[in-house]
């Protein structure tokens, strides 16, 4: 009898802490309205909306605990933080830098006022890229020096969790048939 409200206090908090996670994970907007007042909300502004900025909460980028050991071993030794906003090109191919070697990373938008102070203390200014690899500060995106330091802090060369591609058939050449009156 006394194994029953276990059971079900076990349950509340199995799905509270669940919740906790979704919760944690939802994109965040932050807008402001026609008077001027900012709001931060969970759900898409209306049309009328200014300065509209899409968010994620910050830290909240990779689960390490699926990771290979190597990898998690990494990652607590020498923690990636990856500063960088809406820059373009450059921006995009850091991040892509990342995800193909697979390194679990905190993703800070320097777009935000703490962050922008960050920033400014660690590398001087608020130019972005910026990679943090423990306590080793890489200033703009230069793939053989982010390679360096990552090779470094022992993160893979590739990402260890990404699927081979299939394997391509060969083509197969169409056979070609003699046009009329050509030589054989």
């Amino acid at each position: 009898m006394a194994t029953y409200p276990m059971k079900a206090l076990l349950v509340c908090i199995l799905s509270l802490f669940f919740c906790a996670q979704l919760a944690a994970a939802a994109t965040m907007y932050r807008w402001v309205d026609a008077e001027g007042k900012v709001h931060y909300t969970d759900q898409p502004p209306p049309e009328s909306a200014k300065n509209v900025q899409k968010m994620r909460p910050a830290g909240i980028v990779e689960d390490t605990a699926q990771q290979p050991f190597a990898v998690q071993q990494a990652a607590k030794k020498y923690p990636v933080v990856l500063y960088a906003s809406d820059c373009g090109e450059v921006c995009d191919k850091a991040r892509e830098h990342l995800k193909r070697r697979g390194v679990p990373y905190t993703a800070r938008n320097p777009q935000e006022a703490d962050v922008a102070e960050a920033l400014k203390k660690l590398a001087g200014g608020l130019q972005v890229p910026v990679l943090v690899v423990g306590s080793s500060v890489q200033k703009g995106y230069e793939a053989g020096a982010w390679d360096a330091a990552l090779d470094v802090a022992g993160y893979p060369k590739s990402n260890p969790l990404a699927r081979p591609a299939p394997a391509k058939s060969p083509a197969s050449k169409p056979e070609q048939t003699p046009k009329p009156g050509a030589a054989q």
